[in-house]
């Protein structure tokens, strides 16, 4: 079978190998040069996937997977095509769909009779229907679930661990029609393997949930109850520091309990998806007033912890104060929605004086951001933890010399290793 992957991001190219691991004939586009240039020298352009370079200088070294940047010269030749271009929305929920619209422009162009088509960016309900089977059919003159097949089948992998997660999880597929979403099951069980997962109510592998508007809920729901778990442990954590108690105790506790799963508190949540999906739930569904006050508790979490570091060390005012963490969380080098923005912005709102540290990125993308680098070894006077890498969980007061208050957003460092310093991890009782 031949596939085109359109859009060599941190999903579309480990699917684009996974494809062609499995001996299918893939083509994987982007409008981007240098990506399409890397990926066809078997080199990745984005470094922390796991797997990813091995795989990928494999299946190049095989011609079972080279990259283009003409869209639809590729779609033209192939039997499916696999859509991951991203969806942002702004910051009312709108989402923007330029990126989107332009693709499905150049896949309609070159979309020939019995070619399936499935998108993978997650998508607000009924975008697949409404929005891309029109645009498809207007662009190429064919008729979906007709002349072609479309089909919606969210990602549903954590960057760092794609192709583990690709046999983890159930992948699931909503048709337009019951052909497509036929065509599209059978598709998905040729390209995936599945682990074998009885604590699952079926046998993992491809799930069809019966139309692509329930396929694209699935996605929104499952990304926006993480949101709403992540609220509700921050709420516990503020109400704890001011009464006593370490949270992280309390929610360890509650988990030993069967039925409960609360996530750990945390100073911000980023990347793609938690901060984006559940606006796009509340474009579907305004009324959604718990989904929205989530997004509101979570969105504050970052401006409680510097006023908490103010509490803490006293007045900010030309303090130095690092950041530990541009990423929006460990081990990824991701910084899109990190919390990082809202914690220098409100750090230099307080007069602080602010650097940014995280061992993925260099001091030349660090102040690409706009941000002071920052070196351990450095003098400072007050630090708070953003993202947790592994490279922090050891880290200790001697690696911030002068510093005389720590504080720990995202519960990764050990209290002993901060003998003498304010150290603080949110959640705890404030002393």
């Amino acid at each position: 079978m031949k596939i085109t992957v359109v859009a060599m991001g941190k999903i579309g190219l480990p699917l684009a190998v996974q494809f062609a691991r499995k001996g299918h004939s893939v083509i994987g586009t982007d409008v981007n040069q240098n990506t399409v240039d890397l990926v066809n020298a078997g080199k990745e352009p984005f470094p922390g996937e796991a797997h990813l370079q091995e795989y990928l200088a494999a299946v190049v070294s095989e011609k079972k997977l080279v990259a283009s940047t003409d869209t639809t010269a590729a779609v033209a030749q192939s039997d499916a095509v696999v859509v991951v271009v991203p969806l942002f929305v702004d910051e009312s929920g709108v989402p923007d769909f330029g990126w989107m619209d332009a693709a499905t422009e150049s896949i309609g162009k070159g979309l020939k009779k019995g070619t399936l088509v499935s998108y993978e960016t997650t998508l607000p309900v009924g975008t697949t229907r409404n929005r891309f089977a029109l645009a498809l059919e207007k662009i190429s003159g064919l008729k979906a679930g007709v002349d072609f097949d479309l089909v919606f089948s969210p990602e549903r992998v954590f960057t760092g661990r794609v192709f583990a997660d690709l046999r983890k999880y159930p992948k699931l597929v909503g048709g337009i029609n019951e052909q497509s979403g036929a065509r599209g099951v059978a598709f998905y069980r040729e390209v995936l393997d599945f682990d074998d997962r009885p604590d699952l109510v079926e046998k993992n592998g491809v799930w069809d949930l019966g139309s692509s508007e329930a396929s694209e809920l699935a996605k929104l729901a499952e990304t926006t109850y993480r949101d709403v778990n992540i609220a509700l442990a921050n709420q516990f954590a503020l109400f704890s520091e001011t009464h006593g108690i370490d949270v992280q105790k309390v929610i360890d506790a509650s988990n030993s309990q069967p039925f409960s799963h609360i996530h750990r508190p945390g100073i911000a949540v980023g990347g793609h998806c938690i901060p984006i999906y559940p606006r796009m739930y509340l474009w579907n569904d305004p009324s959604a007033t718990v989904v929205s006050a989530a997004r509101d508790a979570n969105k504050a979490m970052p401006e409680h912890v510097v006023k908490t570091l103010a509490k803490l060390h006293g007045n900010l005012k030309d303090a130095r104060v690092v950041v530990l963490g541009a990423s929006y969380r460990g081990g990824v080098k991701e910084s899109a929605f990190s919390g990082v923005f809202p914690t220098v912005a409100a750090l230099t709102a307080a007069g602080a004086k602010v650097s940014v540290h995280d061992p993925m990125y260099t001091d030349a993308e660090l102040t690409g951001y706009g941000f002071a680098p920052y070196h351990l070894g450095e003098a400072v006077d007050a630090a708070i933890l953003q993202a947790d890498h592994a490279e922090y969980k050891e880290l200790t007061a001697a690696s911030l010399p002068g510093i005389k208050t720590f504080l720990d957003g995202r519960g990764t460092t050990k209290d002993q290793n901060f003998a003498g310093v304010r150290y603080h991890v949110v959640g705890r009782a404030i002393k």
